[in-house]
């Protein structure tokens, strides 16, 4: 049997709990407690330790492909997306800079596209299991699943964007699932590789979402009717300069909310009797803080 098909212990691209098993010229040896051992390099060995003490470190492989420890934290984990920058291209593929002393490699046969020094892409980190080798991914669709879907209409997800078309933003859901932000619902500027809060607006019969940045339902109603409070505050004057006419950008300026969530605030407001709306904007004629 190949040597890389043996049986790991101390597993590679993983944070583990390793016990010091002996001191050398070159670092601390660390173990399992089984037959597995790797090196901890003297530029990371702590500048108190004793024999026997367990130490948290990360394992992943070094330029001459050997298990090392490491007291660095990676940018991106097993299974994980992240924006990393790419440091050097060459005839293997892009090598991206993940925080360890060896980059991660980015084969041309794992990129969606071509990828330049210097630029930044949204990455998804795997393990061969064949060769114990990490490798970075690009092609971001391969690795998201959502036919089995962990969220529902209306749920708060975290999002990072990783594409843009004329329909809008590809976000990644949880880590886990592919969403769209439409181009009609975006108030504020974003870009690839940005990391932002949303809620699942819809759930297609195909399964495929459609994200909103803004809260939806009953929340959407605090949300604005907080923002509107808070801007009250600021003007002293009670009086609000805007009104269901003014633009969707305007109204996201301000109050960082979509227009339909705005005139959606502002109608419960109007017939809960806490503001008069005059051609010129809108007029506070209750004090909403002791309401």
């Amino acid at each position: 049997m190949p040597r890389y098909l043996s049986p790991i212990v101390i597993h590679t691209g993983q944070h583990q709990d390793l016990i010091i098993l002996r001191n050398t010229s070159v670092g601390l040896f660390l173990g399992d407690g089984e037959e597995g051992e790797v090196l901890l390099p003297n530029k990371y060995v702590p500048e108190r330790y004793d024999q026997g003490d367990t130490l948290r470190v990360f394992v992943y492989r070094d330029s001459e492909d050997r298990q090392v420890a490491t007291t660095l934290e990676p940018k991106i984990h097993i299974g994980e997306f992240a924006s990393l920058r790419v440091n050097a291209v060459d005839r293997l593929g892009a090598f991206m800079d993940w925080g360890m002393e060896k980059d991660l490699l980015v084969p041309f046969k794992e990129q969606q596209k071509k990828l330049e020094e210097g630029r930044w892409y949204v990455v998804y980190m795997a393990l061969d299991e064949q060769t114990d080798r990490l490798y970075g991914s690009t092609r971001i669709e391969k690795h998201l699943d959502n036919s089995e879907l962990t969220v529902a209409g209306g749920d708060a997800v975290e999002l990072i964007v990783y594409g843009r078309s004329d329909l809008g933003w590809s976000v990644i859901v949880n880590g886990k699932h592919q969403g769209l932000v439409h181009a009609n619902e975006v108030f504020k500027p974003i870009s690839i590789g940005d990391r932002i809060p949303g809620f699942v607006k819809t759930v297609r019969e195909d399964k495929k979402l459609d994200i909103t940045l803004q809260p939806i339902g009953y929340a959407h109603y605090n949300d604005a009717n907080t923002a509107l409070l808070a801007k009250r505050l600021q003007q002293h004057e009670g009086f609000l300069p805007l009104s269901d006419k003014s633009s969707p950008e305007e109204i996201y300026r301000v109050f960082g909310i979509s227009k339909k969530a705005f005139k959606k605030a502002l109608g419960a407001l109007y017939k809960e009797r806490k503001v008069r709306i005059e051609e010129q904007g809108i007029v506070w004629v209750k004090d909403l803080d002791r309401s």
